[in-house]
């Protein structure tokens, strides 16, 4: 079984090196890991984000943020990142890391917990759904939903 455990601020660079290497692999722009482990280690202090690491290497990473609803004010969380460095996929690592972000939030209040993935990210959907989460652009009690972003 893998060992997940809450990051503290020390662990801001391995934190910040997985999710470096995440947006690398995938192409995207990102600063250096020690930049990301300077702006991680301040939310990780402050509690505006919960950072899990699994693993010794650590091997995979999460970052959630919880928060109040506008409208209801009850808690929710959203998952922001999860990555497993592609050498330990397959291990359950990032099962692991979803069952430790859920018990996290729930633990903090949270009722709910989102996330979004990228529709060609099949591995990841796949351990979505496989714990109950649901694609809501078409709820099957309500209206079709759309998902939209902006670069501002």
């Amino acid at each position: 079984m893998t060992e997940v455990r809450r990051a503290s601020p020390a662990d801001a660079l391995d934190a910040g090196r997985l999710l470096h290497d995440f947006n690398a692999e995938f192409d995207e722009p990102a600063p250096e890991p020690a930049a990301i482990a300077e702006h991680l280690a301040e939310q990780i202090s402050d509690g505006t984000t919960v950072v899990l690491l699994a693993g010794q290497g650590p091997d995979g990473v999460a970052a959630l943020q919880i928060s109040p609803e506008v409208v209801s004010g009850k808690l929710s969380a959203y998952l922001e990142e999860l990555y497993v460095v592609p050498a330990r996929r397959g291990n359950g690592i990032g099962r692991a890391l979803m069952d430790a972000a859920m018990k996290t939030a729930r633990e903090l209040g949270a009722t709910r917990i989102d996330l979004t993935t990228s529709d060609d990210d099949v591995a990841a959907r796949s351990l979505y759904e496989s714990l109950g989460f649901v694609n809501r652009e078409k709820p099957p009690d309500g209206p079709l939903m759309f998902y939209y972003e902006r670069e501002l």
